[in-house]
């Protein structure tokens, strides 16, 4: 009998992977945590968390940053004790899902698979 997975707990497995990465510089998980976050927001989801995700998105893929930059960039905006507005869910979510993330050989392939990830939801946007 096989289990089906929810997203979030498959989430929760790409985490083990991605915290445990062996460059602290690049921090591959906060560009998993965007993605997730934008690719999963629904209606009941607080406006911080799409819009941190949707910023943290486009700091990568846009401006070139680095997940610990990224991370940075978050601690600061979220000094900034403000009700972030509610944005309108994006229509397109991305056609990769954590699931595919998953379905990677750890290592550069999976790696390569959380860009194409963000890539995918940024896309949506």
């Amino acid at each position: 009998m096989s289990t089906v997975k929810s997203p979030e707990h498959q989430f929760h497995e790409l985490s083990f992977y991605t915290l445990a990465h062996p460059d602290p510089v690049y921090f591959i998980h906060q560009h998993a945590v965007d993605a997730f976050a934008a690719q999963t927001a629904d209606a009941s989801t607080k406006p911080i968390k799409l819009t941190f995700g949707l910023i943290g998105l486009y700091l990568f893929l846009e401006k070139g940053y680095t997940g610990k930059q990224v991370q940075n960039a978050h601690v600061k905006l979220s000094q900034n004790k403000k009700v972030w507005p509610s944005l309108p869910l994006p229509a397109q979510r991305g056609t990769i899902t954590v699931s595919d993330v998953l379905q990677a050989e750890a290592g550069e392939p999976r790696d390569l698979m959380i860009k194409h990830w963000c890539e995918s939801v940024w896309a949506g946007v």
